[in-house]
């Protein structure tokens, strides 16, 4: 055998194990597959709709390439632990935390798998950052479902101008439902509102004395986006209405429940959007550390048509009829 026809032979082999390589990375690329592990709170309208949204939006860019480990806490912090750090030992592809708890079980649990959380309020007050920025620096970003307090203090002096005293009811464990209490606090006394109380409950089995205690000293209250008043709604309401208090809620599913009107944003939309930003990590290779907390496009009042009626309340022009559930 010649040089030169040992030179080709070894080129031609060089070249059919090229071929070779590059159809294997391909098929390799074509046949990932990715496991998300969804870490949910509670179990309520809101945060479901957030879930299956997010769903939706991997399996519409993935399909069957995506499989879910959807697993619910049923409103407990230390079994939001318990789940984060199973599908870290399932090292997971990406962790989905849906609702502060969640987020902030999965920010104890690692610093390496990508973590998107949904429902959370602010995310600076949730992981204790300073100096916010409204991206991380780290494996976290996500949506937030905080519709502007501003506007909801405004919402509440456009009904309820003369109202005297003024109850925030919320979960004492959520630190963004204390947040909240905070800063709708500052934009109710710039609007000339001077007394405002807390009313805090440590679980759901004190809900329905401590909103009592709300109602006989209040004009109205306003009920944050908190995950444990969204789950005790229908307690909330069987004080609320008997003793003749609006509430003011965060988010729809609460106003459904219990309230009389609310500045109302899409939770499926806002856990759609997280899904989008979780594909751009899986298939993409965006890095999240650089990823802006994104917020929800659009916000809308609303009014409970019934809980309006049965307390003699009318809605002002431009709020829409919450629908009832099917």
């Amino acid at each position: 055998m010649n040089k030169i026809y040992l030179a080709k032979v070894t080129s031609a082999a060089a070249v059919s194990a090229l071929v070779l390589s590059v159809a294997g990375m391909t098929a390799s690329a074509e046949e990932a597959t990715y496991q998300v592990g969804i870490c949910q709170l509670v179990q309520h309208v809101a945060l479901d709709a957030a879930t299956q949204g997010f769903q939706d939006a991997l399996t519409e860019k993935l399909g069957d390439a995506v499989s879910f480990d959807l697993q619910n806490a049923a409103g407990d912090p230390a079994t939001c632990a318990t789940i984060v750090n199973q599908f870290v030992a399932s090292d997971v592809d990406l962790i989905m935390a849906n609702a502060t708890a969640s987020l902030q079980a999965a920010q104890a649990a690692t610093n390496e798998i990508p973590i998107l959380g949904t429902s959370v309020t602010d995310y600076a007050t949730a992981l204790d950052m300073d100096d916010w920025t409204g991206v991380t620096g780290t494996n976290i970003s996500g949506t937030s479902d905080l519709a502007p307090l501003d506007q909801q203090a405004a919402m509440l002096q456009e009904l309820f101008p003369d109202a005297e005293n003024i109850g925030i009811l919320y979960c004492s464990s959520e630190a963004n439902s204390e947040y909240q209490a905070s800063v709708i606090t500052g934009y109710l006394n710039e609007l000339g509102y001077e007394n405002i109380t807390e009313y805090t409950f440590s679980d759901s089995n004190d809900v329905a004395s401590v909103t009592q205690s709300a109602c006989d000293e209040s004009d109205v209250i306003y009920i944050p986006t908190d995950n444990t008043a969204a789950s005790c709604t229908e307690i909330v309401k069987n004080v609320v209405v008997p003793a003749g208090v609006p509430v003011i809620a965060g988010e729809e599913g609460m106003c459904s429940g219990c309230g009389v009107v609310t500045l109302s944003i899409s939770y499926y939309d806002l856990g759609y959007a997280t899904g989008e930003m979780a594909a751009q990590i899986l298939t993409e290779g965006a890095e999240i550390s650089e990823m802006e907390v994104q917020f929800a496009p659009a916000v809308t009042k609303k009014y409970n048509a019934s809980i309006c009626e049965e307390l003699g309340i009318e809605a002002p022009e431009g709020y829409e009829a919450i629908e009832a559930a099917e």
